[in-house]
Order: structure tokens, then sequence, then C-alpha cells
């Protein structure tokens, strides 16, 4: 079994990291009280690294992802990107959510170049470049559908397609494949690892499926139950490109072993009658 790495906030990254969070809390004020989200999180993130955050559901996740992008502000800590302080939204990023968020009157083409046209870029390239990202991921021939004339994997794919037309330097996913079925999210995941391993992007992203981030990453960062903090940090060394006949080898159950019962010894799953710990 690979070794499972001691518990630790702080990833083994560069000496510049790309992505650095230190003791980075949220706390959010309800009717019911303060809830405390994340507390004194610390992670850093090389370039062009692929990393997910794996954890049950309320441990923060989603809410480091919102910091992350400058869409929600941190209650206390650093949260700095190649040194600079991330202190509003951050528009260089893609960002990918469980919805595809489409607009109906616009094609599939067309939600893709919304981003350019927001941005003001070239349309000659940036057309080239849509219909490329839909090719990859096997949209071609699709272009000029709307999104009722899609199932929701094609749409989903649109909506990635859109967050990486303008070149992000940094990629958010917000379990992006969450809400599909099983056969659709594995093409999906192949997807995604195809345009990862060609580009090389730099990617944070959210789930909770464990396959799924033992398939996809470089490194896992494990969340522990609300308030949401760092539990493991593991290496996968797994060799790429990845197949799904990989997922039957020893190897790579040993990693998704080590989660498990991780997520076993927490209290987060239970194998008693009545199944999932509350």
């Amino acid at each position: 079994m690979p070794p499972m790495e001691a518990p630790s906030q702080t990833a083994v990254g560069s000496t510049t990291p790309f992505l650095q969070i230190a003791d980075l809390s949220k706390i959010y004020a309800t009717r019911d009280g303060v809830v405390r989200a994340l507390d004194r999180v610390s992670l850093e993130q090389p370039r062009g690294e692929f990393l997910s955050v794996l954890g049950p559901s309320g441990c923060g996740k989603s809410t480091l992802l919102m910091i992350a992008a400058g869409l929600l502000p941190a209650s206390s800590g650093l949260i700095a990107i190649e040194g600079k302080p991330v202190d509003r939204p951050r528009t260089s990023i893609g960002i990918v959510f469980q919805s595809p968020v489409l607009l109906e009157w616009r094609t599939a083409l067309g939600n893709v170049m919304l981003q350019t046209e927001a941005r003001g870029m070239a349309r000659p390239s940036s057309e080239a470049r849509a219909r490329e990202l839909l090719a990859a991921v096997g949209l071609a021939g699709f272009e000029e559908k709307f999104p009722h004339e899609l199932s929701g994997g094609m749409r989903q794919r649109v909506s990635i397609c859109r967050a990486l037309i303008h070149g992000p330097d940094h990629l958010l996913m917000d379990e992006p494949f969450g809400a599909l079925d099983s056969l659709t999210r594995d093409q999906l995941v192949l997807d995604l690892q195809h345009l990862w391993i060609r580009q090389r992007m730099t990617v944070l992203f959210i789930t909770h499926s464990v396959a799924e981030a033992v398939f996809l990453s470089d490194r896992i960062v494990v969340m522990s139950p609300r308030p949401g903090k760092i539990d493991r940090i593991l290496e996968i060394d797994l060799p790429r490109p990845r197949t799904l006949a990989m997922r039957d080898t020893p190897e790579f159950a040993a990693y998704s072993r080590q989660i498990m019962e991780l997520f076993l010894a927490r209290g987060i799953l239970s194998e008693r009658s009545g199944g999932l710990a509350t």
C-alpha cells in the first residue's frame, strides 16, 4: 500500500507557490449563531498541479474555492496568487460549477464565445479556439446546437470549454460532474484529464468522489468535518495518462482504501446498520 503522509496542513510545494493559503478561516453569522466553515487552513499549490479537495458535505470545500476565486472574503488568514493577496474577484480564472449555467438562446459555440465577447477578445482567433475546445471534448458537429438540444453531459462540456476559452491561469471546479450519470461522468473525467495533459493547467477540483479524486489528481487534500481543516494530503503516484481500467489495479485501490479508512476513523462513514454517520 502506498504510504499515507503524516497529518499536515501545509503541503510540500515549490519555493514560490502559485497558490498560497495560510491560516485561512471563514465564519458565517446565521440566525442560529456563528458557523465556522473553515478553521486555519494552510496549503500551497504549485503551478500546473491538479489538486483535488475531498471531504464530506458542509466541510467548507466550496467555501475554500469561492475564497480562492476572490468571490468570498476570508474571515482571517491569507490567500495569495504568486505572492499577491486575493482581495477581489479574479478575472484570470476559469470556473466550472455543478450546473452548467448556459444561456438557452445561444448555441453551444455562442455560449463558449460569450466569455470572449465579455473580455473583448479577437473574434476570428477566439472562434477557432472555441471550435478546437469543443472538438477536444467530443462536441465537433454540435457547435450550432442549443442547450435544450444537448444532453446533461454535453452541456457540462460546453461550460468547461467556456471556462477555458481565455486560457485561464487557474481552473476552479466545484463538483462539476456531481449531477451526471456514472457513464457520462467517466467520459468527462477522461476528457478533463486529456485537456489537463495537453495544457498543464493549474486545477483546484472540489469533489465528493474518492475514485474521481484518485483518478485525476497529483495530490488530494482530505478535509475534516466542519469546521473544515486539512486532515491529510496524499500524493497520487500513478502513471499518466490514466485509464479507467487502472481503477481495478491494487495501486489505485490502495489509495482509495486509505481515504475510506480515514473517513471511517473520523466517523464520516459508518459500517454500522444505518449507513452514513451523522
